[in-house]
């Protein structure tokens, strides 16, 4: 199920619609790197591209890290 979350992010608030799978490994990333969520949902923010949205953005970090992270 897609649920829609808020955040603040550089002194805003901004909201983004994930998928409950998307957002546990997002936490779980942030665990893992010893960053607060709120941190790491900053980091992708920055990197992502003007012209994408936040939770597309999300999602494709996730894959990343999955992809990256194989054994």
């Amino acid at each position: 199920m897609i649920r829609k979350h808020s955040a603040t992010l550089h002194g805003h608030r901004t909201s983004f619609s994930l998928e409950d799978a998307f957002l546990a490994e997002l936490k779980t990333i942030a665990a893992s790197r010893s960053l607060s969520f709120a941190a790491l949902l900053a980091e992708i923010d920055d990197a992502r591209p003007a012209d994408s949205n936040l939770s597309s953005a999300l999602r494709l970090y996730v894959l990343d890290w999955v992809k990256s992270h194989r054994d």
